[in-house]
């Protein structure tokens, strides 16, 4: 009674545990590890090699064409440098009162880079004298004049003071030609008449520029008639 009960009882095992392994064997399979979502682990002996780094191919080497073009070709124009202004100075004049040195300073105004007035005196002509030297007396001049007036020979006077004392003055002309006449006339009368210049100092005016040679100046156009000289530039 024992043994058949025991048999029945492998038996019973037997057919239970058939049936786990043929109905458990899906859930044993499969079923993650892991809860959803969360990424698989993987152990470094598992990770796929990585690939080889590329390497650059090697640039093509420049023909011996191309070095020698660019070796030959011109190098670039270097920008040319800008042209030194030059300038003239000249001496414009001379200009016979200040109110002409005013007028033309202010008509060369915007043609002139720098200006200056400056007043000089000078020796001017005022006339030809002809005389008879001084007779060396009052007494001898009078002599001497009544004489000229014996030969015809009328307008003159004695001078009777300053440096030409005793002088007689036979006439004072602007023209040089008159003097001449007059002194050739009483020397042919047979006396030793002479001519001589007078002179006396006088102011004169100029105007000093400095104008620029780019060819925008044309002080002629502005000033007639005026003369001009170089000058030392300032």
């Amino acid at each position: 009674m024992f043994l058949r009960l025991l048999f029945v009882l492998l038996i019973a095992l037997n057919i239970a545990v058939g049936a786990w392994l043929l109905l458990g064997q899906d859930d044993v399979h499969g079923r993650s590890a892991s809860d959803t979502g969360v990424p698989t682990l993987r152990l470094l002996s598992e990770r796929p090699p990585a690939p080889a780094a590329t390497t650059p191919a090697p640039a093509a080497p420049i023909s011996a064409t191309a070095a020698a073009a660019a070796a030959s070709a011109p190098a670039p124009a270097q920008p040319a440098a800008p042209r030194q202004t030059t300038y003239t100075c000249m001496a414009l004049g001379p200009f016979a009162t200040p109110i002409d040195l005013r007028n033309a300073r202010s008509a060369l105004s915007s043609q002139a880079a720098r200006m200056r007035s400056r007043q000089e005196q000078t020796t001017q002509t005022t006339g030809w004298w002809v005389y008879l030297p001084g007779a060396g007396n009052r007494d001898k001049a009078l002599e001497l004049g009544r004489r000229l007036g014996a030969a015809n020979v009328g307008d003159y006077f004695i001078v009777s003071t300053g440096d030409q004392s005793n002088t007689i003055s036979l006439g004072l002309f602007k023209d040089p030609a008159n003097a001449r006449r007059r002194r050739d006339q009483v020397v042919s009368a047979g006396f030793p008449a002479q001519m001589s210049e007078r002179t006396e100092s006088v102011p004169e005016y100029w105007l000093d520029v400095v104008v620029a040679d780019n060819g925008r100046s044309d002080w002629r156009a502005r000033l007639h008639g005026v003369g001009s000289h170089s000058t030392g530039c300032f």
